[in-house]
């Protein structure tokens, strides 16, 4: 997996970047809050990035800050949330004031961003407020929280990938990490995850 790029800065626009490493073009999707913070075309430019597999195409989600690429994957671990979706809602609010909407249980907050309804509102609320409350308390326990941790959060998305790489059709393979996890609980890791996935097929 890409972690991140850092390179010169070829191309931005309001949806995507373009970053040349060492004569190759990485073309990468970012939010409109990475946009607005990017140098000029031509300086040096750090993304933090999280490499999307699905079967017709590959894509990189890219953030200058990596505290919104962990609430992107925060997001994305939701059933029902595509990286597509994840980057609608970061580039709809800030990282904070999404935080804040969801500790607070702010349905309606949430489901004003373009594309999220209200059931898929009250899932995103209902699957993140206790992991983002418990993120908070350790922040003020002085307690570093570090984003880019492998956390059981991310572990889904990366096990659906493999899945999906080794020749798993996508919904199908969503629906089966989905049961597993009800099943065993969310601290599984991304081996456990794909062995439990393999073994149920």
């Amino acid at each position: 997996m890409i972690a991140y790029l850092d390179a010169k800065l070829a191309y931005k626009d309001h949806a995507q970047a373009i970053l040349d490493v060492n004569g190759v073009g990485y073309e990468v999707k970012i939010s409109l809050a990475t946009y607005s913070k990017l140098p000029a075309e031509g300086e040096r430019a750090k993304l933090y990035t999280y490499h999307h597999v699905k079967e017709d195409g590959q894509t990189l989600y890219g953030f200058l800050d990596p505290n919104e690429k962990a609430l992107f994957m925060h997001l994305i671990s939701v059933s029902g949330i595509g990286p597509g979706t994840g980057i609608v809602i970061v580039s709809s609010m800030s990282v904070a004031e999404i935080r804040h909407a969801i500790i607070q249980e702010d349905v309606r907050s949430i489901q004003a961003i373009k594309g999220v309804g209200p059931k898929t509102a009250q899932r995103i609320v209902l699957d993140l407020r206790d992991r983002l409350r418990k993120d908070e308390l350790l922040a003020k326990a002085g307690v570093e929280v570090v984003p880019l941790a492998k956390q059981h959060n991310t572990n889904r998305s990366e096990a659906l990938a493999a899945l999906v790489t080794l020749g798993f059709a996508r919904t199908a393979a969503e629906k089966t990490l989905e049961q597993i996890q009800h099943k065993h609980g969310n601290d599984l890791s991304v081996e456990e995850l794909i062995k439990f996935a393999l073994k149920s097929n």
